[in-house]
Formats: structure tokens, C-alpha cells, sequence
């Protein structure tokens, strides 16, 4: 096997490839990366037990074949080579990779009969918008579980009704729900599954571009596909709880106030509030009045603020939770539903305009995107 290929769309192909691998494996060739070469095209494969990703790219052939070689090596070697093309051969027992300025590396391969085949693609259901399919994936990450006990909720609820794509996610504090446009393949084409919230951040980011990507799913696996990158996940079992009556809230006070002050002042009053303890936010009239920390270390701020439905109230979250659902939003207004001390709060966005009294009686559209947080005991 021998190609020549510009090194910018080698790394690249590579370092896309490489992120499935895993970092420790007991079988060895799960840390390789295949390359494939044939007419005109360059395919990089590499995969572990739960997740696989297949590029393809142009490159000049002069003989077919392929080989398998450590991934994280070769990516390694294509990071340090000049801008210059690049000449990949199978030598013997060696993957030669040689660049400009006279830079030549040797890498040994490793055997193809131990390495198993990729899985294919499932059947495609349809496909989004990439770039507000990552922004979504994104809003909806934050609340999801870390801990590894607890599989399912370290996941992300992909919903497919109709035309609305619905991600979701918990971690049992917190609740976030992104609805989304998107383009079924056939009119009876439906989903509800859990797939793993750091892969498929992985994945949205991942194809970075504008475009259409195909969404695919079976029993046992979901695969996304745009412009010669394919990758699948494997599902994880059981299902999220659903968010339609806990998102119910029966006439809430509600507040609103600029995004990215709230941002800013969330972060500076943080500073002390040891571990966890809680940063209040007391609303009254046209201001809310942040505060946290005991004793001697205290912290506040003070900022402008529109609250309807009572003439004061006070409401306490972690200050992590807090930072992470505000983070989420790409809103310049931010809106809370409060249901009261210690009980259910919703964050939604909203536009400038729609945070000053309605003009007119249309009722507001309702929100793609919302973030449920259980208040806690406000400071004493």
C-alpha cells in the first residue's frame, strides 16, 4: 500500500478517527487505526466496544491496500510533520510515513486478521441541521448524570416525533430539554433511546460544519453520517423519565433578568460559597440581589431585574448548577418560572424584546430549550 496526501487532511482524518479509540484496552489492536487506500480515497476506520468512526478522503493512490497502526502513535506523528504533502507506504513490517524537510517515521502495524469489522450503519430515520444539532446536544449536556453507576442517566434522551427531534437529560437535580427541527424520512419515522452524553458531545462537535446529518438507528445502536464521516454508538439500556408533568408549572412568579450580567455576578459572589453551599437570589420589584457564604465570608451583587406575580422572593440553587444552566443558554435574557422556596425553578431564554411587558396579547411561543432546577433552603 502506498498514497500521498496533503498532511492538513491527514491529521485531520486521523484525529477524527482516533476518537473512538479507548485509552486502555486488553486487546491490543482496539488502540489501531485501519487505512484503507484505493482509487482516489483514503479510508480511516477505528473503533472500540462501544462506539465506531469511518472518514473518507481524497488522496492520490499509486498501490491499494491497508494496514493497521497504533492510532494515538500515528496522530502523534502527524501533528509534528511540515505543511507539506505526505508519502504513507506499507515497508515490510513498517507503516513509513514521510514528510517535507526530509522528516521520516517508521511505525510497526499490527495484525489485520485480530482486528473485528466495523458495524455497519443502522437505517437512517432522517436528518438535522448539524450545527444547531450540536448546539442543542450542548444545552441539553450539562444536566446530564456523571455518575457510572447509574448509566442511564449519564445519557441523553433522543425523542423523534413527527418532525420535532426532542434531546433531553438528568442527573435527578436537574432536568434539560431541547426541541428541535428535523427532516424524517418517512412520515412513521419515530425514536426513543438513551445514547451516552460524552460520545454524543463527541459526535456533534465532532462534524463541525454546516450540512445535513443523517440520523440512524437501530435495537441496539444509533449512527450519524455528513459528507464521508459515518459514526455509531451503542445505545444504553433503559429509559429517562419523562419531563411533561414535572415541566407542568400552575401560574409561577416569574423573573427576568439579562443573561450575561447574571453570568458574571454568579461567578463572582461563587467565590465563597464553600463546596456546595447555596448562592441566593432574592427578587423584588425590579432588581434581584445575589448573596452567598456564612459568617464572615459573605458576597453580594445586585442587578436590575423584572419580577411579576409577587412583590418578593427568595430562592437558593448550588451555585455549580446554577453556572451550568445559565452557560446552556445563548439567549440575552433569561427567565425564571419560580414555584417558591425549595421547589421546582424553570430557566428558559428569552430575546431583549420579549423581556419587557407584552404589548399584545399573542401568547409567547413555547420555549426549545428549558432547564429545570430544584431550589434549595435559602441562606439563613
Amino acid at each position: 500500500m502506498e498514497f500521498r496526501i496533503d498532511r492538513s487532511a491527514l491529521t485531520d482524518a486521523v484525529a477524527w478517527a482516533a476518537r473512538v479509540l479507548p485509552t486502555r484496552s486488553p486487546v491490543p489492536v482496539l488502540g489501531g487505526l485501519l487505512l484503507e487506500a484505493d482509487s482516489g480515497w483514503l479510508r480511516i476506520s477505528g473503533l472500540d466496544y462501544e462506539a465506531s468512526a469511518c472518514i473518507e478522503v481524497e488522496a492520490e493512490t499509486v498501490r491499494a491496500g491497508r494496514v493497521l497502526v497504533m492510532g494515538r502513535r500515528l496522530l502523534d506523528v502527524c501533528r509534528v510533520l511540515p505543511e507539506s504533502p505526505v508519502v504513507c507506504a506499507v515497508e515490510g513490517s513498517r507503516f513509513s510515513v514521510t514528510g517535507g524537510g526530509g522528516a521520516r517515521f517508521g511505525l510497526s502495524v499490527l495484525p489485520l486478521d485480530d482486528y473485528p469489522a466495523l458495524p455497519p450503519l443502522p437505517g437512517v430515520l432522517g436528518a438535522v441541521d448539524s450545527e444547531e444539532f450540536a448546539a442543542a446536544v450542548a444545552h441539553v449536556a450539562v444536566a446530564a448524570g456523571r455518575d457510572d453507576t447509574l448509566p442511564t442517566l449519564t445519557g441523553i434522551r433522543v425523542g423523534l416525533d413527527g418532525d420535532t427531534m426532542t434531546l433531553a437529560a438528568t442527573d435527578r437535580y436537574r432536568f434539560a430539554v431541547r426541541t428541535l427541527a428535523w427532516k424524517p424520512a418517512t412520515a412513521e419515522a419515530s425514536a426513543d433511546v438513551v445514547v451516552s452524553a460524552r460520545r454524543l458531545t463527541e459526535i456533534a462537535r465532532s462534524f463541525g460544519r454546516s450540512g445535513m446529518v443523517s440520523v440512524a438507528l437501530d435495537a441496539g445502536s444509533a449512527g450519524f453520517e455528513l459528507a464521508g464521516m459515518r459514526t455509531t454508538v451503542r445505545l444504553l439500556d433503559g429509559r429517562l423519565p419523562r419531563h411533561d408533568k414535572l415541566f407542568a408549572m400552575t401560574d409561577p412568579t416569574t423573573a427576568m433578568t439579562d443573561r450575561a450580567p447574571l453570568v458574571e455576578a454568579v461567578k463572582r459572589v461563587a467565590v465563597v460559597a464553600d463546596g456546595d453551599s447555596p448562592l441566593q437570589l432574592t427578587f423584588s420589584g425590579e432588581s434581584v440581589l445575589l448573596q452567598a457564604g456564612y459568617e464572615d465570608d459573605v458576597a453580594s451583587q445586585r442587578l436590575p431585574a423584572v419580577l411579576e406575580g409577587a412583590d418578593e422572593l427568595t430562592v437558593a440553587f448550588n451555585p455549580s448548577y446554577l453556572m451550568d444552566a445559565l452557560a446552556s443558554f445563548d439567549a440575552p435574557v433569561v427567565q425564571f418560572s419560580l414555584m417558591g422556596p425549595g421547589q421546582r425553578a424553570m430557566i428558559t431564554g428569552r430575546t431583549a424584546e420579549g423581556s419587557t411587558a407584552e404589548s399584545d396579547q399573542r401568547p409567547a411561543p413555547r420555549p426549545t430549550h428549558r432547564h429545570l432546577l430544584m431550589s434549595v433552603k435559602p441562606l439563613v
